[in-house]
Formats: structure tokens, sequence, C-alpha cells
């Protein structure tokens, strides 16, 4: 029984009629280290001790005997809610070029998963570790590194693919729940969304894919993540740009920072939450970047090659105030 597919999601996962999950991919993970890599430090830590849920802090080693106040990046990963970790080298390796590049401190956030862990527990994981980072506002917190080094005036949130979608919740309901008694805001300076994992029943413009393989796929992955919704792909969660009962206008941030890439699947969603924003009374500054000729989360497989290396350059650059 053990051995029999039930369903077969390769090169995701496959799951067994015996309810064994083998995820066929993000499932390595690599330790921090205090010794310096491309000039970054890190080290993990428990935001929430209930569930056992952890997160890996990144530090410029430069500021590490300094007392400077350093931008606070807020990363979700992605993986479509279902495979990937905080931990994996494609992250590990992603958020220290990214520390590096943009002169900050981070937090990369590992949530529980589907489909043992159905939607929308990584949202509430999420919000859980935004709570705890926002205990060290006042600088007395559990963890040192914030407490000395993060400036809570330049707080960003950003993800990939699912993780940009659940940066933009995050940012939403900062605006709604307060994450700190001590903040008079949301709290959130600016976000940055890399592939954007929006999507609906039908296409949001003209120019999106109308293949019926590969819109079948994505509603199957948003399926596993979310069994349990009664709109299938135009649940709120995931229906955030086409659907007119879902208003962004409120989004909790002044800034946003969107990156598309030419040939994803998911790029017209980008462009149209661009559009949305700009359309319906949010009063902040967007800027949208596409990368030409690329897929789907090409700077984490192909790092060094040069529409990673300028999209990094983007991304740095909205964290160090360039836009």
């Amino acid at each position: 029984m053990d051995s029999e597919i039930a369903f077969d999601y390769s090169p995701l996962l496959k799951i067994y009629k015996s309810g064994r999950i083998e995820r066929l991919m993000g499932e390595t993970a690599v330790p921090p280290s205090l010794t310096p890599e491309n000039g970054v430090i890190s080290k993990d830590v428990v935001y929430s001790p209930d569930d056992n849920l952890s997160a890996r802090v990144y530090l410029p080693e430069k500021a590490a005997d300094t007392d400077e106040k350093l931008p606070l990046l807020v990363y979700f990963h992605g993986g479509g809610f279902i495979i990937e970790t905080a931990f994996s080298p494609t992250y590990h390796n992603f958020l220290t070029a990214a520390v590096s590049a943009s002169d900050c401190i981070a937090v990369s956030v590992d949530y529980r998963r589907a489909p043992e862990h159905p939607l929308p527990i990584s949202f509430d994981d999420s919000w859980t570790s935004l709570k705890w980072v926002f205990t060290h506002i006042a600088g007395s917190g559990p963890e040192s590194w914030f407490n000395k080094h993060a400036d809570f005036s330049k707080v960003f949130l950003a993800g990939d693919s699912a993780g940009a979608n659940i940066a933009h919740h995050m940012a939403m309901r900062a605006a709604k729940e307060k994450l700190s008694p001590e903040l008079s805001d949301s709290g959130i300076f600016g976000i940055i969304l890399v592939h954007p994992y929006f999507w609906s029943k039908t296409p949001v413009d003209d120019k999106e894919t109308t293949d019926a393989a590969v819109r079948s796929k994505i509603e199957a992955i948003w399926m596993m993540a979310s069994p349990n919704n009664k709109d299938g792909v135009d649940d709120p969660w995931l229906n955030v740009v086409q659907s007119d009962s879902v208003d962004i206008s409120g989004l909790g941030c002044g800034k946003v920072l969107v990156l598309v890439a030419e040939k994803d699947a998911l790029v017209r969603q980008g462009w149209g939450y661009k559009a949305k924003l700009e359309k319906h009374g949010w009063k902040g500054k967007v800027e949208l970047v596409e990368s030409e000729g690329e897929e789907h989360v090409f700077h984490l497989t192909r790092p060094d090659c040069e529409n990673a290396l300028e999209a990094m350059k983007k991304f740095a650059g909205f964290i160090k105030g360039e836009m």
C-alpha cells in the first residue's frame, strides 16, 4: 500500500495511498554560518515555540561589532505553499546575496506547508512570525541582532511566487491589525513581490496564457494547498487581481516593487496587480520590472545570469531607497 501512488504531482511531490507525502525538491537543508559567506553571517531562531517554527536571520558581518541600524527585510519563500523551506540551499544562497547587496538585516521565515497543513495555516504562521519580529521594536526582544541592528522605520516584506502572495496579504493585514502597540501605522515601509502567485479561473487579460494544460496545473497546485476552499482559484487568497470583490486600496505600505518574468505564466497577474493598485485608490508608489525572455523564478536557478543580477540590483536598490 505504501508504494501505491494516489496523486503524482511531479516534479513537486507524490502523495501515496497510505497518506505518505514524498517531496521531490526543496528538502535539502544547509546550516546557518557565523563564518561570513559573501560578507554575511546567519543564525537560526525560533519564533513560535508552540508549533516549533523557526526562521533564519542574516546580518552583514561588518555591522556585527557596531551599533549600526539597518533596514529590516522579512522574506517568505516560494514553492506553491507546498515545497521548499527557509533553510534550503536555494533560499540560503538568495538571502545571503540579497543581504550583501542591500546592506540590510533579514529574516527568512519558515512556515508550515500544505497539504499536511492546508491554507490558511501558511498565512497564520507568517503573521505569527511578523508579530514576533515586531516584539523587537523597542530594542528589548529575544533576538539580539534585531534589538541592536534593525531599523523599524524601514521594514520591508518580500517573497517570490507563493511567498510574494504571502507578503501581499501580510501588508494588507498589517494595515488592519497592529503588529505592535508601539506603532501608529502598519509598520511596513515597502513590499517586493517577485513573480507573484496570483491567479483566477479566467485569464486576467487578453495576453495571459489560455493553454488548458498550464492553467489546470496551476489550479491543481492551488487546490492541493487549499483543498477546503469553495471558490477554487477564485478564492480571495489567490484571486487578488481580477476579482472586483477584493479591495487592495488599503495595502499597508507606501512603496511596492513588482518583479515579473516575460515567459512566466504568472506574468500578467503581476502587471494586473500594478494596474489595480494604480487605479483603485492606493496612495503609494508602485514600480514593475519585467525580465525579458525569462521563466518563473529563473533568478533562483540561475542567480549569476545577467537578468538575475539585474533583478537583484533592483531588489537591493528598492531596500536602499533608490526607487
